[in-house]
């Protein structure tokens, strides 16, 4: 499956840590960035793949599982970590679920928003991965 963690840079000290993402973290030039927070008990979020967008996902605060599929397989990954990212290329169904509370998703995107490069149907999402 095309998904990678990357370890983010940190610099530890007694007065606590920084993490810096900048472009020769992600294989990438960020575009875009945004973040996912106060996310309900049980609600999901993502739900669909992108033709040509990248992402790269880090649990700022909390944690969430993050369900993906290429169309031959399923797997889940837990992020955890504000120091590692998950970094999903095109054509990868996701999905976000298992919100601790008080959870953070940051999202650093390739793209700016574009609807045209959503696939937000499971079945047409599937019909796509085998065109490829």
């Amino acid at each position: 499956m095309n998904i990678q963690i990357i370890a983010i840079p940190k610099i530890e000290e007694r007065r606590g840590n920084l993490s810096v993402i900048e472009n020769d973290t992600v294989p990438f030039d960020i575009k875009r960035v945004y973040y996912l927070y106060d996310v309900p008990s049980g609600a999901e979020r993502g739900g669909h793949a992108h033709k040509n967008l990248q992402q790269f996902l880090v649990a700022l605060s909390g944690s969430f599982d993050v369900v993906l599929n290429d169309g031959k397989e399923e797997k889940i990954v837990t992020l955890n970590k504000p120091y590692e990212g998950l970094l999903i290329n095109s054509g990868i169904w996701r999905e976000l679920q298992n919100f601790s509370s008080g959870s953070v998703c940051l999202v650093v995107a390739s793209e700016v928003y574009i609807e045209d490069d959503y696939i937000r149907d499971f079945d047409q999402f599937k019909n796509y991965s085998t065109r490829k």
